[in-house]
């Protein structure tokens, strides 16, 4: 396949993967909104990713720069290892979708990255200095997730403990709403960023972003935009997950972990770290079940979902090693 023909080829399984991690994640901005029925799935799918969109303005492109040259030397990375790292983060995405199990899309693309790569060059072409901050992070954003929700509900739960449930009930319904609206532009602004940092480094090793690595704007923008038509599609069985299956919420607990794991993520996407918002999405509704009684929450359901995060980076990190022998064989 000629350079251009490959390039243009790559960006398609790009967007094919940031349209799956919108779809995927869908149910990380929406699911408690629904749940609750603040909103019903397609208005609350349309709010969620006219956010996803929103958050292309305002939030810097840290995440993009860490996935596009802060993992793996960007010497090693070529057209065959970008198909492998997106077939094995597409591939995992639409499994674990079809199952209604709620994975990490970064994890997925971060393990495809490092397998086809690794297949490539040997672990000498990883760059662990962040890589191991990325990593840690796997299982520090779902603690802070659960830490965030939980302070957010105790707080809300004192600050409103002389109110009657009717006029809490109705204050978060609308509350909601805000926190539906935060939580959906942190996950644009990090998730989002991931697929840009894919398609910058692509044309930066074929040479179209000359001899400065940098995040052009039309790639900015059409990521966002393919990201919300993602979210708009909607992994109604994660929804299921998320909302109901893990523990039950009401309208003031959906508020509170929605806005904690909001807050985290934002922070997480200015500090530049690629962050699971699934992880976080969930430990803070763990984190806001646990509140009340540890039972409300389902712990064997929670299990599941964990050993689903353990198994995202190994798994997308093989498939996409095995994509990468087939891959340099046409690219």
């Amino acid at each position: 396949m000629d350079p251009f023909h490959a390039v243009v080829f790559i960006c398609a399984l790009a967007y094919l993967f940031d349209f799956l991690n919108g779809m995927h994640d869908a149910a990380n901005s929406i699911a408690t909104v629904v749940s609750t029925r603040v909103l019903s799935p397609r208005q609350a799918v349309v709010w969620a990713a006219f956010f996803n969109f929103v958050a292309a303005f305002g939030f810097g492109v840290h995440v993009a720069t860490t996935i596009g040259k802060g993992l793996v030397d960007p010497a090693v990375i070529d057209n065959a290892v970008i198909v492998g790292a997106l077939v094995g983060a597409s591939l995992w995405d639409y499994i674990t979708m079809v199952l209604g199990i709620p994975v990490s899309s970064s994890h997925a693309l971060i393990g495809g990255l490092l397998g086809a790569a690794m297949m490539k060059a040997g672990t000498g072409c990883l760059l662990y200095a962040k890589l191991l901050t990325t990593v840690a992070f796997i299982f520090l954003s779902p603690t802070i997730g659960l830490i965030f929700g939980m302070a957010m509900m105790v707080a809300v739960s004192w600050i409103f403990r002389h109110k009657s449930p009717s006029q809490v009930d109705s204050t978060f319904r609308i509350g909601q709403l805000f926190s539906a609206g935060v939580y959906s532009l942190s996950h644009g602004a990090n998730d989002a960023q991931k697929t840009m940092g894919i398609i910058s480094v692509l044309l930066f090793s074929n040479g179209y972003l000359g001899a400065t690595f940098h995040i052009p704007w039309w790639v900015i923008l059409s990521c966002h935009g393919v990201i919300a038509l993602g979210t708009l599609m909607g992994g109604w069985k994660i929804v299921q997950t998320m909302g109901s299956r893990v523990t039950k919420l009401k309208p003031v607990g959906g508020f509170c972990a929605e806005t904690g794991a909001g807050v985290a993520i934002l922070a997480f996407s200015l500090a530049g770290i690629p962050v699971s918002t699934t992880h976080t999405i969930t430990g803070a509704i763990v984190g806001v079940g646990s509140t009340n009684r540890l039972s409300a929450v389902r712990w064997g359901i929670a299990g599941r979902i964990v050993w689903a995060w353990v198994l995202t980076i190994p798994c997308a990190a093989a498939t996409a090693a095995l994509t990468y022998l087939a891959a340099k064989l046409v690219f």
